[in-house]
């Protein structure tokens, strides 16, 4: 958002380091992977305010998923209809909520994901577009359909060392081993 607080000294390094991590070709491809998706034709302002004002409500995050995996989120909220600001912000925290749990069940690890309020308060918007990323690659590891986006997440990396290979590697000093001297 555009008001902001900006922060002083070590604050404002990390705020600035942290929106310095923003993508605008990242944010071109989660939009039009949405928008072949079907679920929405993007922001009505680019950039990282726009796009965190787009996705705040949970709503959409919530459609891609239930897109990937149907019927992993039961009941989203619709923000809109809500006059109150502090009920329509539980309802909107509700549905990132949603939209993050099931990103686990659908295969992604707690540590890929964004924190609800990175992209409510627009803390870490970056993170998000990671966890969109991420989401993307799983769906392509489990065969999704239609288009998506991302890096494909491998299945297994299994390693196979024979018991000589294995013998062998105890007799080599580790680098990290520290030498004292003797006196």
């Amino acid at each position: 958002m555009a008001s902001r607080p900006q922060g002083f000294g070590l604050t404002r390094e990390l705020a600035m380091k942290t929106a310095g991590k923003y993508s605008d070709s990242d944010e071109s491809e989660i939009i039009a992977w949405f928008s072949d998706l079907g679920i929405s034709s993007g922001p009505d302002n680019r950039g990282m305010d726009g796009f965190q004002e787009w996705l705040k409500d949970g709503t959409i995050l919530c459609a891609l998923i239930n897109t990937l995996a149907p019927g992993t989120v039961k009941k989203i909220h619709n923000t809109k209809t809500v006059k109150m600001q502090a009920l329509r912000m539980n309802k909107e925290y509700e549905n990132i909520s949603f939209f993050l749990d099931g990103c686990t069940k659908y295969g992604l690890n707690k540590s890929d994901l964004f924190q609800t309020v990175d992209l409510y308060e627009g803390c870490n918007v970056p993170q998000a577009q990671m966890t969109i990323f991420k989401l993307g690659g799983m769906a392509k590891k489990k065969d999704f359909a239609g288009p998506a986006i991302g890096v494909k997440i491998a299945s297994k990396n299994e390693r196979n060392f024979t018991d000589e290979q294995l013998r062998g590697g105890q007799s080599i000093i580790g680098l990290q081993v520290k030498m004292t001297p003797e006196k």
